[in-house]
């Protein structure tokens, strides 16, 4: 019985489920990018390369054997999903600079040195030797 409880501690720890979740999400992140890759960017930007070749699809730009048809549109994938994960950083990055430019709360010395001084400069201040004049010499 300790290896299952051990084990449901282990999967019940926040960054395991948050890593599940993270994949399971690209999973789908990234077959929205391949539909979109496969089904709008190819035939929009693609279709007159397609057409020079004599091609309806992209899966048919191959060189003997080779299908580098099927490599360029794995790099587009990768690049649009490159560049969002890029976005979505950035934007993290953004709101932690946010959180950090707040100045901490004044701790409680602090707050008690600050009533104090305060509470001096509204007294008149007494004479001090530094703040009376010295007479010029002879």
């Amino acid at each position: 019985m300790g290896i299952l409880k051990d084990f449901k501690a282990f999967i019940m720890r926040g960054n395991v489920v948050d890593l599940a979740v993270a994949v399971v999400i690209g999973a789908a992140f990234a077959a929205i990018v391949s539909s979109l890759v496969d089904n709008v960017i190819t035939p929009l930007l693609l279709q007159p390369a397609l057409k020079i070749a004599h091609l309806d699809d992209i899966d048919g730009l191959k060189w003997g054997s080779v299908k580098y048809g099927l490599f360029l549109a794995a790099i587009i994938k990768f690049a649009i999903i490159a560049f969002i994960l890029f976005l979505i950083i950035k934007a993290l990055h953004s709101f932690d600079k946010k959180k950090a430019a707040a100045p901490p709360e004044p701790t409680l010395t602090e707050k008690l040195l600050t009533e104090i001084r305060d509470e001096l400069k509204t007294k008149d201040a007494p004479v001090t030797p530094a703040s009376t004049p010295i007479p010029p010499r002879p």
